[in-house]
């Protein structure tokens, strides 16, 4: 999902992070509307109850994505991966503040790593682009309030719901469609469906393939991390993730052909198993 997305916003060009992230969501949508009425997967009805707590979590996840497609726009799909480690680092503080749940001295040490890490990357990267880092830090801690509000407001949404509970396709259902008027306002807006209607990349039929197989696999992520998690379990779940890091950094800097020097690889390094070792640090 990640190398199609950095197709279409940098091999494309496509200067319209908003209405690709409408597209994608709405095919979401649509998706796990048929998945439901087919009755594949149980859905939780919505009503205004839900809609309204579920608002807050909504405006920071449309936020979340709109900033992570303007990042990645800007910035190597290498630096982003060890960027958003500085979401782990937000979150950790976040639960100390909020939740006041305490880490130990291993996880602050591997936070420590990611750290330096992400700002030795940031000063050797050859394509350092200013709006592309910003927008990359807005990201972090957007994600980073987003996991934090989602654990705050989801016991009040399973309490606004008929069954007492609110599974993860319904979670996916309430954030594609309540995010869609936000899209179309933000589309309006700054005026994207003008430049949308205009350009010529979008009259190309392979633009909205790789746009639908995009939009398709980020969905697809969501029904196999559920599969994943009743089959192993958050610490495995986790691991494996800070793992596939690995081997999207690498084909990120094989297949678009990323000016690297030698100091910035082995930042690039450092930040990947200092995300293995955060990991390694919660597991224990």
């Amino acid at each position: 999902m990640i190398l199609l997305n950095k197709v279409i916003l940098s091999g494309y060009n496509f200067n319209a992070g908003i209405s690709l992230m409408f597209y994608q969501n709405l095919i979401s949508f649509l998706v796990v509307i048929i998945l439901g009425i087919s009755g594949a997967v149980s859905v939780e009805k919505l009503n205004s109850k839900l809609i309204r707590v579920w608002i807050p979590v909504n405006v920071i996840f449309v936020g979340m994505l709109v900033s992570g497609m303007y990042s990645l726009k800007y910035i190597n799909i290498a630096m982003v991966t060890i960027l958003k480690n500085m979401t782990n680092i937000l979150t950790a503080i976040g639960e100390l503040y909020i939740f006041r749940k305490h880490q130990n001295q291993k996880v602050w040490t591997a936070m420590f790593f990611m750290i330096i890490s992400a700002i030795s990357g940031g000063i050797t990267d050859l394509s350092f682009n200013a709006v592309g880092y910003t927008w990359q830090i807005v990201n972090c801690v957007l994600t980073a309030s987003y996991s934090l509000t989602l654990r705050r407001v989801m016991d009040e949404a399973k309490k606004a719901t008929r069954s007492g509970s609110l599974n993860e396709v319904s979670m996916v259902l309430l954030n594609n469609l309540l995010s869609l008027p936000f899209a179309i306002f933000l589309i309006l807006l700054f005026g994207e469906w003008e430049y949308v209607i205009n350009v010529e990349v979008t009259k190309l039929p392979m633009f909205w393939v790789v746009a639908t197989a995009s939009g398709l696999l980020g969905l697809a992520i969501s029904f196999t991390s559920m599969w994943f998690l009743h089959q192993t379990g958050p610490t495995t779940y986790s691991l494996v993730g800070s793992l596939n890091k690995i081997p999207i950094s690498i084909a990120g800097l094989v297949l678009f052909k990323v000016p690297l020097s030698l100091s910035n690889f082995f930042s690039i390094l450092f930040g990947l198993f200092a995300g293995v070792l955060f990991v390694r640090a919660k597991m224990s």
